[in-house]
């Protein structure tokens, strides 16, 4: 037999729980007459054969027929007062729930005319808090019948609907702003991705108290992610593999200094973009056509292809990292040795 509740109450902080289930498993019998205490953080849902009956706010309630009428209907006048029935109550924490992390898993695509690739891939991270604004639609809405359901487990459908609202929120600002300027409007885009989710939050019964863009920058995937998101043809995938080596290049102690001279050492992909495909974009910000490498080149012609100073080709062949053909006082540079430079 189940356990008779004169008093349902739960003494907890709730610092990570939203909504705790009294009794947390099994049937409890409540009767009229039974206290229900609420705390000043909590909100308590009266549940009966699944049927929410009525909200109490902090203080302490009698359940009663007058503040829970439906009773009448549910219990029935055949029934003394004192008799047991089956309910529920759900305490629901009113606390803000703060400093939730938020990260952009894989980068969001953003239109970038006339620089670069005409497109940039923008990275972000930041915190959101949220609050239970409808304690009965959140617990029937997301809830249901579980013992206990914490943040956590609501944390990473949130996540989703922010980070759609946030590329959303982007693409609307990328076609006013360059990627440089949009950087600089984080709080303008924090506080438009907070318009945007509201009505998603406010469906299930929450509110989104807070969404701040802690850092938004340029992606430093490689060229080798980006075309297996496919993004890159053949021709900018090589141009973008020259930045990845001379990249790779700066960051080894042991050789390729030179290739550091006008890129800095450590910098990332999307950084490079401009520099090593500067010439090879239409004035409209499309792709132009298919880089053609010759047989055989000279370090000058080496460079071109590359992207590069032709001093940074000579830096290249002297430490050993290209293998080039002197001819008399000058080098001469095959595709294939251009090629496996490329591979690293």
């Amino acid at each position: 037999m189940a356990r008779i509740f004169d008093v349902i109450e739960y003494p907890n902080e709730m610092n990570d729980e939203i909504v705790h289930r009294f009794p947390e498993e099994g049937i409890g019998d409540f009767r009229i007459g039974s206290q229900v205490i609420v705390r000043e953080s909590q909100s308590a849902v009266f549940f009966r054969d699944g049927q929410a009956l009525d909200v109490f706010k902090a203080g302490r309630h009698t359940i009663a027929t007058a503040n829970v009428p439906l009773l009448i209907d549910l219990v029935g006048k055949a029934f003394n007062d004192r008799t047991p029935f089956p309910a529920e109550v759900y305490f629901v924490s009113r606390k803000e729930f703060a400093n939730k992390k938020w990260g952009t898993p894989q980068p969001i695509i953003v239109r970038n005319p006339n620089m670069g690739l005409g497109v940039a891939l923008l990275q972000g991270f930041g915190t959101y808090s949220f609050q239970v604004s409808d304690p009965q639609m959140f617990v029937t809405k997301i809830v249901g019948v579980q013992g206990a359901y914490r943040a956590s487990d609501i944390e990473e459908r949130l996540r989703t609907v922010l980070i759609s609202k946030l590329q959303d929120m982007l693409g609307e600002t990328a076609k006013k702003n360059s990627v440089p300027e949009m950087i600089g409007l984080t709080d303008e885009i924090s506080a438009g991705v907070r318009a945007k989710a509201a009505d998603d939050f406010e469906a299930v019964g929450l509110t989104l108290k807070s969404f701040y863009v802690g850092n938004l920058k340029p992606s430093d995937k490689s060229a080798q992610e980006l075309r297996d998101m496919g993004m890159l043809d053949m021709a900018t995938y090589t141009q973008l593999q020259a930045a990845d080596a001379m990249r790779d290049a700066a960051s080894n102690p042991s050789g390729g200094a030179g290739l550091t001279a006008g890129i800095g050492a450590g910098m990332g992909i999307g950084n490079l973009m401009n520099q090593a495909l500067q010439g090879g974009m239409n004035s409209g910000g499309g792709m132009s056509g298919k880089v053609s490498i010759p047989d055989v080149m000279t370090p000058a012609e080496a460079a071109t292809v590359l992207k590069v100073n032709e001093d940074d080709i000579m830096a290249s062949i002297k430490d050993k990292s290209l293998k080039a053909k002197k001819v008399g006082k000058s080098y001469r540079i095959s595709k294939d040795s251009l090629e496996e430079f490329l591979k690293g």
